[in-house]
């Protein structure tokens, strides 16, 4: 069974809204900090943005500057499943975006998560 399946790309025109969803199977997916990367063609893998993971009742977030303000990045414990909501959705948004999951990640350090998605295409006309 894929560990994480991400869905909810798509295209959009700029300034537009798009919602991701990452369903994860993994045992105590509360206890794992969550996270958003994005690839663009030619580039490496970039970090988006981190929840933490320690089954309480509070969660950090953490996020890259080029999506602070736009972009949210919440967990739902109760169903396994990560989000990412993205407003003001600009051309250079335009990437292959992945989850993953670590139990214990730095959180701008891809190679520290230990599950990843297969990615969902999201591509921002301008």
């Amino acid at each position: 069974q894929v560990p994480l399946v991400e869905s909810g790309g798509g295209l959009v025109q700029a300034g537009g809204s798009l919602r991701l969803s990452c369903a994860a199977s993994l045992r105590t997916f509360s206890l794992y900090a969550m996270g958003w990367f994005r690839q663009a063609p030619g580039k490496e893998r970039e970090f988006i943005a981190t929840t933490t993971g320690h089954g309480g009742s509070t969660y950090y977030a953490y996020y890259a500057d080029s999506v602070k303000g736009r972009f949210t990045i919440y967990r739902d414990n109760a169903n396994d499943t990560l989000y990412l909501q993205m407003n003001s959705l600009k051309p250079e948004d335009t990437a292959v975006y992945y989850c993953g999951a670590g139990a214990s990640v730095r959180p701008k350090d891809a190679g520290t998560y230990d599950y990843w998605g297969q990615g969902t295409q999201v591509t921002v006309s301008s």
